[in-house]
């Protein structure tokens, strides 16, 4: 087994991408390469859960140390290992998303940003993230061969304060068309695991349910809206919904069915409790994933992008 442990511990440099490639070296299954779709880079807009060091990135020119900190966060990443998105682009066969991932951790789907209280050092929202690409294209259009990803929402209910979908969801609708705009075509957009079920909310029924009730609303309005953007896109624009939700849910009921003997601890708290890198827990912290979740997320996703191939080869 691939020691993580000493990895994450290591003196890594941040802007050297070695460890990184050695763990999706690593973690590639042999049956997801090959070419599931004929696309030619991937966009990433989001939260910490895609983030792969623009938050480090930031933090570290405003106060001089990036966060999160490595050890015992992997280098830039908000878990032990490279994160879903990563591992996506390695399935399909694609250039690293290092240029053109714009999530942040702390983003919500509108301006604010809740990592830092009162976000002192600019840290965007998703809004700010779709108004930097686009102004990046400087009016040429979005490439239309690339795969838009927009998964952002849980920080609204979580520290933005939002008891209620329809600014959350109208802040994504106004995103994605913002992206079909642009000249997208192949947009997924991923909805918003049980916030109740996260260990950060574990210990008061009552909260766990309202979050688990926020999400539900969540979900289905934004699956409501998602139809109705690709009603009013064309027949040239593909808007596909990541089913998160569904997947995690589907996992937690038989876990050891998809590697995991533990979906309730973080593995962050148990580190001192083992040598090296137990590689069947669920949760890295209290939020996030750990690097082996983010890969059976990534799985789960080129899934969904098996048809594409059909749809631009």
């Amino acid at each position: 087994m691939l020691d993580t442990f000493r990895l994450i511990n290591a003196d890594l440099n941040p802007d050297a991408d070695v460890s990184t490639d050695i763990l999706l070296d690593y973690f590639q299954p042999s049956e997801l390469q090959q070419q599931y779709c004929e696309l030619s880079q991937i966009y990433v807009f989001g939260d910490s859960l895609s983030d792969i060091g623009n938050t480090f990135d930031l933090m570290q020119q405003a106060l001089g140390e990036g966060l999160p900190p490595a050890p015992p966060y992997f280098a830039r990443r908000f878990s032990n290992g490279p994160v879903w998105v990563e591992y996506l682009a390695r399935f399909l066969k694609l250039p690293s998303s290092r240029h053109t991932n714009f999530a942040a951790g702390g983003a919500t789907t509108g301006s604010l940003n809740t990592f830092i209280p009162n976000n002192p050092h600019n840290l965007p929202g998703l809004q700010q993230q779709i108004e930097k690409f686009t102004a990046s294209l400087q009016g040429a259009p979005a490439d239309s061969n690339a795969l838009y990803i927009v998964w952002v929402g849980a920080n609204d209910y979580f520290g933005g304060g939002s008891t209620d979908p329809t600014v959350p969801i109208a802040n994504l609708s106004n995103a994605i068309q913002s992206l079909v705009n642009a000249g997208a075509k192949q947009l997924m957009v991923v909805n918003l695991p049980d916030l109740g079920d996260l260990p950060s909310s574990q210990g008061n029924p009552e909260v766990s349910n309202g979050l688990n009730a926020l999400t539900h609303a969540h979900n289905t309005a934004l699956a409501t809206s998602i139809q109705a953007l690709q009603h009013t896109a064309g027949s040239d624009v593909q808007i596909m919904l990541f089913d998160v939700n569904g997947m995690m849910n589907q996992l937690f009921l038989d876990p050891a069915k998809s590697g995991f003997t533990n979906i309730a601890d973080t593995e962050l708290e148990k580190l001192s409790q083992f040598q090296g890198y137990a590689d069947t827990f669920f949760f890295w912290d209290r939020i996030h994933p750990t690097t082996t979740a983010h890969l059976t997320l990534a799985k789960t996703a080129v899934a969904l992008l098996t048809p594409v191939a059909t749809a631009v080869s």
